[in-house]
């Protein structure tokens, strides 16, 4: 029997995914991530955008097409926001929500709809790694309620996973990147330990390791020293900005200003001189102006970003920001246009700045990440191969390297 868990998508979708496919080996199944014809097939699904949870809806005919007798199961964000449009979709068996994913194995051959709710941080097996790095899930839920989000009202309130479970887990991973994930990953919290803590904990882990996405105000002198200490945690941040403007901010519940976010920036340069600091931006947001937008555009080269990631306002029903006048879809896309040719101006001036210094890279199946979140490629590196590197040129969207030696 084969099983394929087809993800759409953050990571920490993808890290509960891998969970599952362990759980699905355990019981004898043939698993794969890949969309090829199976006996059964699990979704788990996206609501982050109306996009993602359109594409979600879509993954069920898209599975069907390779084998319409299989039996399918969705579950995730927009399985919990929405269950009976999938429950009435043909070939659906079982949904299940975006809590207590531990319950999709159990309830596999029921059927109907099971969402819940959950107080505590739900652990599951060990991932069966699909990729060069591996996920180490520390932390799920969100109690930020930024204005334009659904997923806190979906992934419940934030809850972290004790200490000791994730350092076993990242000891047993085996793998020679680790990427911390959660939705709130700032928010990490084991009793008196938070984030800063946890890292000095896995400082032994054979491992270099890398964050999740991350909130400004975690960034204190106290926790870079932290980190520092730990000593095998690479200097990428990649800081959730959404917008350049205090205004803005405000209106989108975001608990920092400008300024804010610029001095941690600052304190991150200073810790970590090479860091690369990378960004989520929202253009179009109802309550940004002209002025607004201005203020964004400055930050991607005042901030130093490596890179930007541009998505256009989406209202997202059941949150206040959905509420308010959306600005014109044209309005929106030439800022769109605006700001990801600023951003490339900034990630080429990156770039270039580390032609000809050398840095390690850990290579995937077309190029690799360095520690400082470069793209390389270079001749002769193999998957799943660590190499000391000389970067030499701008290529496609990182450097192109030659190999200096194996790590």
């Amino acid at each position: 029997m084969k099983a394929c868990v087809f993800t759409l998508g953050c990571k920490l979708n993808g890290a509960e995914s891998e969970s599952i496919m362990r759980g699905l080996a355990e019981l004898g199944y043939e698993t794969t991530d890949e969309l090829c014809p199976a006996d059964l097939y699990l979704i788990n699904t996206c609501a982050v955008t109306a996009e993602a949870e359109k594409k979600s809806r879509q993954a069920v005919a898209r599975v069907r097409k390779f084998n319409p007798a299989a039996r399918i199961v969705v579950f995730g964000c927009a399985a919990a926001r929405d269950p009976d449009a999938f429950f009435r979709r043909s070939g659906v068996e079982l949904v299940t929500g975006a809590m207590k994913k531990d319950r999709v194995l159990e309830l596999l051959f029921e059927r109907g709809v099971y969402t819940e709710t959950e107080n505590a941080f739900c652990e599951l097996p060990l991932p069966l790694r699909t990729g060069t790095r591996a996920h180490l899930r520390v932390q799920d839920g969100c109690d930020r309620f930024c204005s334009y989000c659904i997923i806190p009202h979906l992934r419940g309130r934030s809850r972290s996973r004790s200490a000791e479970s994730a350092l076993n887990e990242a000891r047993r991973l085996g793998a020679r990147e680790i990427v911390l994930t959660g939705v709130d990953l700032s928010s990490y919290r084991d009793g008196e330990r938070g984030l800063g803590e946890l890292l000095l904990l896995l400082k032994d882990v054979p491992a270099r390791i890398r964050l999740g996405s991350l909130e400004a105000g975690l960034l204190t002198e106290e926790f870079l020293t932290q980190m520092k200490a730990a000593g095998n945690v690479v200097p990428h941040f990649h800081l959730s900005l959404q917008s350049g403007s205090t205004r803005v901010l405000r209106a989108m519940n975001r608990r920092y200003t400008r300024e804010e976010f610029l001095a941690a920036c600052r304190r991150v340069y200073a810790a970590f001189p090479d860091a690369a600091i990378t960004t989520d931006v929202i253009v179009g947001f109802p309550a940004e102006r002209e002025e607004d937008f201005s203020e964004t555009l400055s930050i991607v080269k005042e901030a130093g970003f490596a890179r930007v990631h541009v998505f256009p306002f989406s209202p997202r029903e059941g949150t206040p920001a959905a509420k308010l006048p959306d600005l014109p879809a044209a309005v929106k896309k030439e800022r769109v246009a605006r700001l990801l040719k600023a951003a490339k101006e900034q990630e080429l001036a990156y770039l270039t700045r580390f032609l000809g210094t050398r840095r390690v890279a850990l290579f995937e199946t077309d190029g690799g990440y360095t520690d400082n979140y470069i793209r390389v490629y270079a001749e002769g590196a193999k998957e799943g191969g660590m190499y000391e590197v000389e970067l030499k040129e701008i290529e496609k969207d990182g450097v192109r390297c030659t190999v200096v030696r194996e790590v």
